[in-house]
């Protein structure tokens, strides 16, 4: 029978690894990598039963995961965030999709829960996401934020039972990492020498909020839709501006990871 591993990067998530790690108390092993947590991170994880490293620096989101990747030891690697659950309902088909042994890469349907409600519109539902594949055919991309993983087996087949998304509890978790993302997908879109300017940022605000709020139906969610679909404008607006600022030679202090 094939085996399974289970990769998470953290930092400072002690309020969510341990949910994390008991929705998937079922793998073979679970490997944490932590990037400097001042929380006790490591040591709740460590306290679960996992096998905890700790790195001293931060690459970025993408070249942090293939470093947990490396890390994993079995054929088929489920990768996670920690503020993301397993239901049972999934952890009965990642174990089935195990044992039989067969395809190489799966998505996983993704429920995100904003402010205590779970958004099905936004564009945030169905979000298949990548997480269940062969360890020996599949890595992350080296993106600094909004990294991938890269499969070299050809188109994914996909499962159906949703991966739970606990990712923004308050406003302020959404505002925190509208800011690290803006500021890392700036950084690396100015290293690639990419060009913006005020009237494009403005642009992509507007552009994203009817997107997500009249095409994508966000107003099927209520007053949480709306704020859902203004954020995601400000996001879009945010990340423009951030380059904006890069290509004028204004500084932006980095921000530490949070994951």
């Amino acid at each position: 029978m094939s085996q399974l591993s289970v990769i998470i990067i953290t930092c400072n998530e002690v309020a969510n690894i341990a949910a994390c790690l008991q929705s998937v108390s079922f793998a073979d092993e679970v490997v944490v990598l932590d990037s400097g947590s001042s929380d006790g991170t490591p040591d709740r994880a460590r306290s679960l039963g996992a096998e905890v490293h700790v790195s001293t620096d931060w690459p970025g989101f993408g070249p942090q995961k293939n470093r947990a990747l490396a890390l994993a030891r079995f054929p088929w690697v489920l990768s996670l965030d920690a503020d993301e659950r397993v239901s049972p309902e999934l952890a009965r088909q990642i174990q089935s999709v195990v044992a039989a042994d067969q395809g190489s890469a799966f998505e996983i349907p993704r429920l995100t829960q904003f402010c205590g409600r779970w958004i099905r519109h936004c564009g945030w539902t169905p979000d298949h996401v990548l997480r269940l594949f062969r360890r020996s055919t599949a890595r992350f991309s080296d993106d600094l934020v909004h990294e991938r993983v890269v499969s070299s087996a050809g188109a994914p087949e996909r499962l159906t039972s949703p991966l739970l998304h606990y990712s923004y509890p308050t406003p302020s978790h959404y505002w925190r990492k509208l800011d690290q993302y803006s500021q890392a997908w700036a950084r690396q879109r100015h290293a690639l020498g990419q060009k913006t300017s005020m009237p494009r940022a403005g642009l992509a605000g507007v552009v994203a909020f009817l997107r997500s709020y009249v095409f994508r139906f966000g107003f099927l969610d209520g007053a949480m839709g709306f704020a859902v679909c203004a954020m995601q404008a400000q996001a879009a607006f945010g990340k423009y501006f951030a380059l904006y600022c890069l290509n004028q030679k204004n500084d932006i202090s980095p921000v530490p990871p949070s994951h």
